[in-house]
């Protein structure tokens, strides 16, 4: 068993690792801290000409983005990666092993002196965290510390001051010193972030959903098994003896949800941070019914179906990783560009546009500098992401570079030829496939099909002809692939007409 434990354990890690090989590029909500990642890893840290250098070399200040966001999780991210090569995003770290310490033991396996040294690590944990990473964490540890210290787990002047203080200070002092050296200027980017979003309101700019959207919408479709919140957690709640443990984890939780909601604009990722606990309240129903398997038929249907929903969750988990893949468009479209003309020009300058810039394009994709260009075959490539208007208006702007990707190449003035194009996820759909055999489909494949596309195709004709006609009806689950970026080559100017 405890060989199998361990095992089990492996899943998470490993699991995030075939995701980033699958796919490893990133979309614009973390291109803040790969770009400053790849800043610290490629050009250090400056310690003379600090402001030139970091305006001639670092991203963030030609590109700042709407809210000044923290170098800490890339700073460390940078650190780490020298020595070992990790991933992830240091604000999901600490709120998940603050929550390890949040969850309620068993008290016959932990004191009630340990207790409290937990709740008191998590406090603190939680308090650096949204001082330095996420503003929001404050609603949540405060739901969290309400909780704990209404159920008698922790004392205000004995936990709960001190290590917020704590937290609140070690993480000012990490983030502002951090931040007003990269930033150079005197900077709390969460700070500046909170009073951007929260106080002047401008996040509504980037959309609205209704109060209940977080319960009905999100939530569900973040726990994926619709189990877990339709009988598992109604069954841990409702259980006399499982009804504590299991209070104690999701009222903080569905506190701080509630109270969140009152934000016009909501992202799914906003509210990560509940998931282990809803998750572990699951697990707490789903073990009372596995345990009863074998006492009545009830609890052993119950059983066959949670082992139903586990498999087609890691189907459907699968199948969402098949078609993440598809949507880094920018990514595949730079990587192509490098295959097709590396090495033709001593200095190539490529202009890349929004759409290729926010779905996979990052500095960790540029050619790097060659050392001389002396031999034969090297290039020194020159990236641009200009996104002003008036200067994309301009025809001598585009008379400087070589390439474009584009989502629209009549916005690119001059004259200019597709090489080629790269396409991206449009949707699913259900179409007709025609005929008994691959040779007789209505639409053949092409060269931009996607490999997930072939092989539900190659499932669908391991049907029996009889089946895929009666049943099925010759339809079946089709990917929707619809150009997204452009790739083109400019042309040299025709010559003028000599007067006769």
């Amino acid at each position: 068993m405890k060989t199998l434990d361990k095992l089990l354990s492996l899943l998470v890690p490993g699991l995030i690792l075939v995701h980033l090989l699958c796919a490893p590029y990133t979309k614009v909500e973390e291109s803040f801290t790969i770009q400053a990642t790849h800043d610290i890893l490629t050009y250090g840290i400056p310690i003379s000409n600090v402001n030139q250098t970091l305006r001639a070399e670092y991203d963030h200040l030609t590109f700042p983005g709407a809210v000044p966001r923290t170098f800490t999780g890339a700073l460390a991210l940078a650190a780490l990666s020298k020595a070992w090569a990790g991933t992830g995003q240091g604000r999901q770290v600490a709120g998940t092993l603050a929550m390890e310490k949040l969850l309620p033991v068993p008290s016959a396996l932990t004191s009630r002196e340990t207790d409290r040294k937990r709740c008191k690590l998590a406090i603190y944990l939680l308090a650096f965290t949204g001082v330095v990473f996420r503003s929001e964490i404050a609603i949540f540890l405060a739901a969290h510390t309400a909780y704990i210290w209404a159920r008698g787990r922790v004392s205000i002047w004995k936990d709960i001051v001190p290590a917020g203080l704590t937290g609140t200070l070690m993480g000012l002092l990490v983030t502002v010193s951090v931040d007003s050296f990269f930033w150079q200027r005197l900077l709390w980017p969460e700070l500046a972030g909170f009073y951007y979003n929260a106080i002047e309101g401008n996040s509504v700019a980037w959309g609205t959903s209704p109060w209940h959207f977080y319960f009905t919408n999100a939530l569900p479709r973040l726990l994926l098994n619709p189990l877990s919140w339709q009988l598992c957690i109604p069954l841990a709640i409702g259980l006399k003896a499982t009804r504590q443990r299991s209070v104690d984890i999701i009222i903080p939780l569905i506190a701080f949800v509630a109270i969140y909601s009152f934000q016009p604009h909501k992202e799914w990722r906003f509210v990560l941070y509940v998931i282990p606990g809803l998750t572990a309240v699951s697990a707490i129903g789903a073990d009372w019914v596995w345990a009863r398997r074998s006492k009545s038929i009830i609890y052993g249907f119950l059983s066959l179906c949670l082992i139903g929903s586990i498999a087609a969750c890691f189907i459907a988990s699968a199948g969402f990783l098949a078609i993440s893949q598809l949507n880094y468009p920018g990514a595949v479209a730079l990587n192509r560009l490098h295959e097709l003309a590396d090495g033709s020009e001593k200095v190539i300058k490529v202009h890349m546009d929004t759409l290729s810039c926010t779905s996979g394009v990052t500095r960790f994709l540029e050619k790097p500098k060659p050392p001389s260009l002396v031999e034969q075959d090297t290039t020194l490539w020159q990236y641009d992401k200009t996104e002003d208007q008036e200067t994309l208006l301009t025809p001598a702007f585009w008379a400087d570079f070589d390439y474009a990707l584009t989502e629209e190449p009549q916005t690119v003035i001059g004259k200019w030829e597709l090489i080629d194009q790269v396409y991206g996820y449009a949707g699913l759909r259900i179409a007709n496939l025609g005929g008994s055999s691959k040779g007789a489909r209505q639409q053949p494949l092409d060269s931009s099909t996607p490999r997930l596309q072939r092989w539900l195709e190659e499932l669908f004709f391991l049907i029996p002809p009889a089946i895929r006609t009666s049943i099925f009806r010759d339809r079946w689950i089709q990917i929707r692939m619809e150009p997204a970026i452009r790739i083109l080559k400019r042309q040299p100017a025709s010559p003028p007409i000599a007067a006769p």
